[in-house]
């Protein structure tokens, strides 16, 4: 049986292909593997890309391993959430937050 992946990734050399030139809206999670809260929201961060699978793509960015698109994002603490849609950030959340947050966001930025 195949295991559909919800979240997927981006990194320095990637982004731009598959988070800005998508038809898709993406909710990017800035992270590292060393910060606490990063590992504590990736459940919710794969419940979201499931619920949300065919609407908004849910993409996570490694701070260490991508460090020039944290900064042209002006990344500065993680976890750092961004709604990205066609190209420009509709939102911006900074820190753990909860699964009701996260879709409230999703759904106030998805296009009507």
């Amino acid at each position: 049986m195949e295991t559909k992946e919800w979240v997927g990734h981006a990194d320095d050399d990637t982004f731009e292909s598959v988070v800005l030139k998508t038809d898709r809206p993406a909710l990017v999670d800035f992270w590292a593997p060393w910060c606490g809260p990063c590992r504590a929201i990736a459940p919710v961060l794969e419940e979201i890309g499931k619920e949300y699978d065919g609407r908004a793509n849910v993409i996570k960015v490694n701070v260490d391993e991508s460090p020039k698109t944290a900064a042209n994002y002006g990344v500065q603490s993680i976890p750092t959430l961004l709604f990205i849609r066609e190209g420009k950030v509709r939102e911006t959340l900074v820190g753990l937050t909860t699964k009701d947050k996260l879709a409230a966001l999703i759904d106030r930025n998805l296009p009507g």
